[in-house]
């Protein structure tokens, strides 16, 4: 059984790929396979029994294109299970713009019949960390809560499911409890003073646009998610989240 994994060099793929020692695992990374390159994914997934699809980065509209040349090269390629990492907000009605990327690249999946496993992962812990590190922790949350989950117990968890049958369901990975902003030690500040005090800070518009829609998710409280699935994914409890 061949096993390829997207993003393989990557913070959370490496993690996946020592999960897999001793498989057959076929590394896909921005020099065989980028995402934008689809007769190099098509080729890179030949003879590929099943992959873990890490999701690509950047902003949401060529995120879009990125998984849509992905899932194009499985289908292709005649993957026979898709892992795929998606999001806890995987909602097309959610303002958070990643969470419409994840709900489209769902959606693309199940349209194509292959059959499937999806994680949907919390926020991670060390992002979040870096970005309460960055804003001083002053944070437009107004009582949302997050259930933080750390890259360690995604990627494990991803390796678990790539290691079963499919599932054709979602799996929501979560830390062990749903945190607040008293958690952090943080200050409460409206949205605007938050896109304003990252503009100040010389943050890119796009990303002052993807942390202000993720903030108003979280307000909404569509990160607060709390599961048992790390635990029965990995035999183990999840790792609590890591304060800054």
């Amino acid at each position: 059984m061949r096993i390829a994994v997207t993003g393989a060099t990557g913070n959370l793929g490496r993690q996946v790929v020592a999960h897999l020692a001793g498989q057959d695992v076929a590394e896909l990374s921005s020099r065989n396979a980028n995402y934008e390159d689809p007769q190099a994914l098509r080729k890179a997934l030949q003879g590929a029994d099943k992959l873990v699809f890490i999701s690509s980065d950047g902003e949401a509209a060529k995120i879009i294109l990125h998984h849509q040349n992905v899932i194009a090269a499985a289908v292709d390629a005649g993957v026979g299970h898709i892992v795929l990492l998606s999001g806890v907000d995987a909602d097309l009605a959610s303002p958070f713009c990643y969470a419409y990327t994840n709900g489209a690249t769902e959606t693309l999946l199940r349209d194509t019949g292959i059959p499937f496993s999806i994680a949907r992962a919390g926020l991670f812990a060390e992002f979040f960390n870096g970005l309460v590190r960055q804003s001083g922790g002053r944070m437009p949350m107004a009582g949302g809560r997050v259930g933080l989950v750390t890259r360690a117990d995604v990627a494990e968890c991803l390796a678990a499911l790539a290691l079963s049958a499919p599932t054709g369901t979602h799996h929501d990975l979560t830390g062990p409890e749903a945190l607040g902003l008293a958690d952090f030690g943080g200050t409460d500040i409206t949205p605007a003073e938050f896109t304003a005090e990252l503009a100040a800070g010389g943050e890119e518009q796009w990303w002052i646009y993807a942390y202000a829609s993720m903030f108003e998710s979280i307000r909404q409280q569509r990160w607060a998610t709390v599961s048992g699935e790390v635990e029965r994914l990995t035999t183990r409890k999840p790792s609590p989240a890591p304060r800054p």
